[in-house]
């Protein structure tokens, strides 16, 4: 049975990159080998891959032809700031799109897909989990969204059984922030009402 993976932000061609996120690599070729081998390393033919925005920058059509062939998998793209007509026009396995609400095998709600970390989305309150790229790990998820991006997971794909534990420790947190909100405005009514019964009539 085909796994289905997610990722973001591999900026395939892009020099500019290594040094701006601290990727380990010696130069721009080395990123692209990198990465590609990673992906490999991981995803099968027979696999399904949702990148979720900046596949290339920098690199020239027929070398983000070359890299995208190179690459496993059956290959979705949420498109991402920098996904020019050269990457959007490439043979990805469905039409390049903005936002998807991913039906996922594992999931009784959606998985929504963006480029861009959402505040809110579709079905949140039901639980609903958001995956995003754009911030190369520089803003982290709350809740039920995580990066999914390369700077983040060792520069490969991850699936969401992967994802699940960044998302729980999330999720208590936010729900531990709540609980003591709710305490503390418990306190605030009390102290309130307990001054308000001194007032004079």
């Amino acid at each position: 049975m085909a796994e289905i993976f997610f990722t973001a932000d591999t900026h395939f061609g892009h020099r500019g990159i290594i040094a701006m996120c601290d990727r380990p690599f010696y130069d721009v070729e080395d990123m692209d080998e990198g990465l590609i081998r990673r992906w490999n390393d991981r995803v099968r033919k027979s696999d399904i891959v949702y990148h979720l925005g900046d596949f290339t920058m920098g690199a020239t059509a027929g070398r983000g032809r070359e890299i995208f062939d190179r690459l496993n998998g059956r290959k979705h793209l949420i498109i991402g700031n920098h996904d020019r007509e050269k990457v959007r026009t490439l043979p990805w396995a469905s039409p390049p799109r903005d936002r998807l609400m991913l039906r996922h095998p594992e999931e009784k709600m959606p998985v929504v897909l963006d480029h861009y970390a959402l505040r809110t989305w579709p079905s949140l309150h039901h639980g609903a989990i958001h995956l995003y790229g754009h911030s190369h790990g520089s803003l982290p998820g709350i809740g039920r969204s995580v990066d999914v991006g390369v700077d983040v997971w060792n520069y490969t794909p991850v699936t969401l059984n992967e994802i699940r534990p960044t998302l729980e420790r999330q999720q208590a947190v936010l729900d531990d922030a709540r609980a003591a909100r709710a305490v503390s405005e418990m306190d605030d009514e009390a102290r309130g009402d307990a001054h308000t019964s001194e007032l004079p009539l």
